[in-house]
């Protein structure tokens, strides 16, 4: 097999602990190149992860003909700008999240996506996820009844001034962050876009971030909630309420690649231990949103979320913001 070779901008600790070695377990994929604004950065990243080749600019890497795909971890407000710049260079790319922090910023994003046929996909691993995917389908074939409510929780702390993520400029905060993944998840599960939010923020007095919400979406077909923080004791959990069932989702954002996830389902018998667990395989949600990303661009029918994803989830965020601010119901635009 010809595997796809990636390039990456930036040494983030993201990419090098988890996205990195996650593309270099995939079938179809090989790191081939790193670039660092500072040339010992990107040679001692190189050499730990065994890439070949490094670089101290980014727009070298861009020009490599040899990459055929960028990785792009950069700080939040650079994702635009560079996902574009890699673009014009003809490479696809995977881009974290969030892949734009305004909507006309995505909006052109997607113009020149259907003018090159490049493909870029924002990259919540979770979407590829087993435990998500059954998730989904066990609510579709009804074991739950009628789906209802979906209520998470997501929490870290990290109140370090100098921290990317409590650096507003650069597009830091718990939404942006964190928030964002019961964002995707909820969606994903009521398989519809909710029709307005509101939602309580709590800002830190000295960074500016939004550093603790707690958001209620309105569905066609239900409502979810939920709350996080980055300045709160590590958790996270996922509960999707039927009108005949329930599941729990254990992990349901940071799964381990090295440890098998459990999807709880519940019949609703409240005094008695009916938790029936769903076991999921050893997996790396990471090498699976790689995998499927390269057989995107090989032109293989896969699950791939395209950009359109994207912009139904910035347009939830923006509502999210904006309720903050009013303290009154928002309608997602």
């Amino acid at each position: 097999m010809n595997k796809l070779k990636w390039g990456v901008l930036s040494t983030a600790n993201i990419g090098l602990e988890k996205v990195l070695p996650a593309i270099q377990k995939s079938e179809n994929g090989v790191v081939y190149a790193i670039a660092s604004r500072n040339d010992r950065t990107a040679r001692d990243a190189a050499s730990h992860l065994s890439i070949p080749v490094s670089y101290s600019s980014y727009q070298d890497l861009l020009d490599d003909p040899e990459v055929e795909a960028i990785y792009n971890p950069l700080p939040n407000h650079l994702h635009i700008e560079w996902t574009i710049k890699a673009m014009e260079a003809g490479k696809h790319v995977l881009c974290e999240k969030p892949l734009a922090l305004k909507r006309e910023d995505l909006l052109r994003l997607m113009k020149l996506r259907d003018r090159t046929g490049l493909t870029v996909s924002e990259a919540f691993m979770v979407r590829y996820h087993p435990q998500w995917l059954t998730a989904r389908e066990t609510v579709q074939e009804g074991h739950i009844g009628k789906l209802k409510n979906v209520q998470g929780f997501f929490s870290y702390f990290n109140d370090d001034k100098n921290n990317i993520r409590n650096i507003k400029e650069a597009g830091g905060g718990g939404i942006w962050d964190i928030g964002c993944y019961p964002v995707t998840t909820s969606r994903l599960i009521f398989d519809e876009e909710p029709l307005r939010v509101a939602s309580i923020l709590e800002y830190d007095p000295e960074t500016g971030i939004d550093r603790m919400g707690t958001v209620m979406m309105e569905f066609p077909s239900g409502q979810a909630s939920f709350s996080c923080s980055t300045q709160l004791v590590p958790y996270q959990k996922m509960h999707i309420f039927g009108t005949k069932g329930h599941l729990e989702v254990e992990i349901p954002f940071n799964a381990p690649p090295d440890k098998a996830c459990r999807v709880f389902t519940s019949q609703g018998e409240l005094y008695s231990k009916d938790y029936t667990p769903m076991d999921f395989p050893v997996c790396d949600q990471y090498t699976l949103q790689a995998e499927s990303f390269v057989r995107t661009v090989r032109g293989e029918q896969v699950n791939h979320v395209p950009l359109e994803d994207a912009l139904k989830n910035l347009k939830v965020l923006e509502a999210i913001f904006k309720a903050g601010k009013s303290g009154m119901w928002e309608d997602v635009e």
